[in-house]
């Protein structure tokens, strides 16, 4: 005969609550309920006579129900398992599931050693931190973490690899703000401190505004100094009056949530319009009244860029697309980088996760045969591909760069990003983070780690080289906004 017992289901909706949030309020007044000894009543014992089995469980149960569908909004394993760890922290240490609801057993066996492969979203873990000054490296003797783009006085130290977000302006699955900001605290408190955005990439600079607000409240104040945001302003080309630029910059100040700007990057979509320098002297006035850190450039090419420094404009720093298989940058952009001090943040380094072991011995050309290119970066950059020289050719450099992955133990995208840092003049490499959906932060730290040898350079520029050169099809960089 079974002993009767009551118990109390509470179903929590496994999503990481916000500290000060109703769902943080909830949990905080739960807590006591489970945090005593059995014998006062906030435990209880079920079990058989018959048989002696007995389980020691908490009168409030966490019931798992929520997680079977959709109705009460998507639940993510890893993100899941951290609300769980949570729960149990807060002493409310019962979970009740069943096996037709496929989310609660997933969520569960990430919590359990066998999953330790596969760990949850990292909680203020700080293995490398992206912080100090130029010199900085991962190890005694490893490359270094961090550099320092400047000009005229103004300096930024930036972490090499940069979360790219233009993966939140829709095209690569829902952001839930919430779980994305979640994420964006795992990749701050695993040291990649530097988070890359634009105005016009969807809900972004909100984002950035709300991660630093929790940043502000739940992290000490030398994880606030290391973090850094990069935005662009992408503007029409029309009239540039002071009073449009600065409402502009203002806007997104407003949407950041911060005083000053720590890097503006201004892109210009047509060059016969001279109005891009009216945009950025008004910029240089912000900055020199402190609404703007430093000022940047992105997808000017090198002409241009060479007009803009003679006016006397204090760029710190390019962004441009710059990958094994589009070099363009190291031709005429590179040897002005390098004569006037301007760096490269390069962005596309990964090809939108084509550079992976996803795309390895695959066949994109058949349909269904290989992976769907069913994302922008993917789309994108399958045109690229196209036309440096083929999949074919593509396929063997993805079998060159496997090899060089094998001798390290890292990932192909690990070694491609490395590749494109150890070029001239390149102070940082974009990384896509699709917030909330997955995340890459093992393989983005062993960048770090990662001494690629001459070998190893060498057999990749070869294989680069394979391909059509990139420059005598498409121009400079950026040109393939402005054909």
């Amino acid at each position: 005969m079974a002993v009767a017992t009551c118990l109390v289901s509470s179903s929590p909706r496994l999503t990481t609550p916000a500290r000060g949030s109703s769902s943080w309020q909830r949990l905080r007044n739960m807590q006591p309920r489970c945090a005593a000894a059995t014998g006062d009543g906030r435990k209880t014992t079920v079990g058989s006579k018959a048989s002696g089995d007995k389980l020691e469980v908490c009168r409030v149960v966490n019931g798992m129900w929520q997680v079977s569908g959709t109705s009460w909004g998507r639940a993510e394993p890893a993100a899941g398992a951290d609300a769980m760890l949570r729960y149990a922290d807060g002493g409310l240490t019962t979970f009740d599931m069943a096996d037709i609801s496929m989310s609660s057993t997933s969520a569960a066996r990430a919590l359990s050693p066998a999953a330790a492969a596969r760990p949850p979203v990292p909680r203020r873990l700080r293995p490398a931190r992206c912080s100090g000054g130029a010199a900085e490296t991962a190890t005694a003797a490893g490359p270094a973490r961090v550099t320092t783009v400047s000009n005229s006085g103004d300096s930024l130290p930036i972490c090499r690899v940069l979360n790219g977000m233009w993966q939140t302006s829709g095209g690569w699955g829902p952001i839930d703000r919430d779980y994305a900001v979640d994420a964006m605290l795992a990749y701050a408190d695993a040291g990649l401190t530097t988070f890359d955005m634009a105005d016009h990439y969807g809900p972004a600079e909100d984002l950035y505004g709300m991660f630093i607000n929790r940043v502000r409240r739940e992290r000490p104040p030398e994880l606030l100094e290391e973090i850094k945001g990069l935005t662009k302003w992408v503007p029409p080309p029309v009239k540039m009056t002071r009073k449009y630029v600065e409402d502009n910059i203002d806007r997104s100040r407003k949407r950041m949530d911060v005083a000053s700007l720590d890097m503006l990057q201004f892109h210009w979509w047509d060059y016969s319009n001279p109005g891009y320098l009216d945009a950025l002297k008004h910029i240089t006035d912000l900055k020199e009244e402190g609404k703007i850190k430093t000022v940047a450039l992105t997808n000017f090419d090198t002409e241009r860029l060479q007009i803009i420094l003679e006016n006397g404009i204090p760029i710190v720093s390019n962004q441009v697309q710059h990958s094994i298989v589009d070099m363009r940058p190291q031709q005429r952009m590179a040897e002005l980088c390098q004569l006037t001090g301007v760096k490269l943040i390069t962005y596309g380094t990964v090809m939108g996760s084509l550079l992976s072991e996803k795309f390895l011995d695959t066949n994109v050309s058949i349909p269904f045969a290989g992976p769907p290119l069913n994302t922008p970066s993917l789309q994108k950059y399958k045109r690229m591909v196209d036309a440096w020289g083929g999949w074919s050719l593509f396929q063997a450099l993805l079998q060159t760069l496997k090899k060089v992955s094998l001798k390290h133990g890292v990932s192909i995208a690990t070694v491609a990003v490395r590749y494109i840092l150890n070029q001239t003049s390149v102070a940082g490499s974009m990384v896509g983070v699709r917030l909330g959906l997955s995340e890459h932060i093992k393989d983005t730290n062993a960048i770090f780690s990662l001494e690629l040898d001459e070998e190893d350079m060498n057999s990749i520029t070869e294989a680069s080289k394979k391909g059509r050169n990139l420059m005598d099809i498409i121009g400079d960089c950026g040109d393939e906004y402005r054909a």
